[in-house]
């Protein structure tokens, strides 16, 4: 395909997802706004739907409520500026999914550097449009973070899009190029790189979705609080809608505080706060209805629940061995150093991206205790590599019997002959 076409569609792409984005927020609000003041304030709409599309990027946004504001309601002018940077991950993971299929799509045309390059450029751009038009008096993002914060979800996305399919299918440059100089190292080490990507996103794939499952269950048998703590808030037929599509895009939030108290180390909420399997410890939190899943006791025999990173280290190492081709024999390929190397880079890969995902889904809601929530990075990153590279580890390094071999019985005294007697019988 011709590179400008490809760079044509990889700007289309980003517009896209950009653009997308942003409706989700302006779409619901101008309708509140309509609904509640009865005249639309477009300026008032795109300021508050920037806001939130910068946040759903992990873009911090710092507020200031104002003086009256303070007089009417009573609240302490200690209070009056906060932070808010606990991000709701929808906006980001639409954003890297969509990334990532433009990438692959440029990488299959055989022009990903150009569309990779395109892409990201275009939605910098728009990203800057949108921090510069967004700014808002009561709400303040840094203009880096703005621009840098959004774009870095999409670079990776595309990025890593346009090297998975150009490694897989080839480019005729620099990936082929790569691939070609570790053809030259002996036995399956060429396999390494991609056996190590494979089991680490195998690992994070299963974890996110055993993440997903638990908190599905927990929200079926918590929804009782969750409906009460709806009912308490009074709201009407428009504020249970709002409310309810601002829970939906925490929702990934949500999954990676369930992968942190799946792996052990559980999520703070604020001072003195925490949910883990070993314990239970929470104060009081604002009457956001979904937070009424948060379970107010937990069990001892909620710790069995790490035996599941567990298993999806195993399921990797399992589903990595199998692809170890021969070359040059089958003891080549399945050397004891290659094995140890893709056990610890897979555990290393998995502690990386639970890390990485714990600073995503952590940050502030609010002043006070509200300052600092969600899983710890550091403790998280350890208990995901220990129980990975554990899983792993097994599956990697048992030794299995190699094909074609056979197990040939030492004639003895007690072994039959052909004719029935035992050899040495008379």
């Amino acid at each position: 395909m011709h590179r400008v076409l490809v760079s044509l569609l990889s700007a289309l792409d980003s517009l896209v997802a950009a653009a997308v984005g942003v409706a989700v927020a302006v779409a619901p609000l101008t309708v509140l706004w309509i609904v509640v003041f009865g005249a639309l304030d477009l300026g008032a709409v795109w300021q508050t739907s920037a806001a939130i599309w910068q946040l759903g990027h992990a873009v911090p946004l710092h507020v200031t409520l104002p003086d009256l504001y303070l007089a009417q309601t009573g609240i302490d002018p200690a209070l009056a500026g906060f932070a808010v940077s606990l991000p709701p991950l929808g906006f980001a993971a639409f954003t890297f999914l969509f990334a990532a299929r433009s990438g692959a799509r440029a990488a299959r045309a055989g022009a990903w550097v150009t569309g990779v390059v395109t892409g990201l450029l275009v939605f910098t751009a728009f990203a800057t449009l949108v921090a510069i038009t967004g700014a808002a008096a009561l709400v303040r993002v840094e203009l880096w973070q703005a621009i840098l914060f959004p774009s870095a979800f999409y670079g990776v996305g595309v990025l890593g899009g346009a090297i998975r399919v150009a490694w897989s299918d080839g480019d005729d440059g620099i990936i082929d190029e790569l691939r070609a100089r570790l053809d030259t190292r002996p036995g399956a080490w060429p396999e390494f790189p991609s056996l190590a990507a494979r089991g680490g996103a195998i690992v994070l794939t299963s974890l996110s979705g055993v993440a997903a499952l638990l908190l599905a269950v927990v929200l079926i048998v918590r929804g009782p609080q969750i409906v009460a703590l709806s009912q308490s808030a009074n709201l009407d037929g428009l504020g249970a809608v709002v409310m309810g599509l601002g829970q939906i895009l925490y929702l990934p939030t949500l999954i990676v505080w369930a992968l942190a108290f799946v792996a052990g180390p559980g999520v703070a909420l604020g001072a003195g706060a925490v949910v883990a399997p070993g314990g239970t410890q929470l104060g009081i939190l604002p009457g956001i209805p979904i937070l009424g899943a948060l379970p107010e006791s937990t069990s001892p025999w909620l710790l069995a629940l790490v035996l599941l990173p567990v298993a999806a280290g195993a399921f990797a190492g399992w589903a990595v061995r199998s692809r170890l081709s021969p070359r040059g024999g089958q003891a080549d390929a399945e050397s004891t150093g290659l094995l140890i190397a893709l056990t610890a880079t897979i555990g290393v890969l998995a502690a990386l991206g639970a890390a990485l995902l714990a600073v995503l889904a952590s940050g502030a809601l609010g002043p006070g205790r509200l300052s600092e929530v969600g899983p710890d990075p550091a403790a998280l990153a350890l208990a995901i590599g220990i129980e990975v590279g554990l899983g792993a580890g097994i599956l990697l390094l048992a030794p299995r019997r190699r094909p074609g071999e056979e197990t040939t019985p030492t004639p003895d005294a007690a072994t039959p002959g052909r004719d029935g007697w035992s050899d040495g019988a008379p």
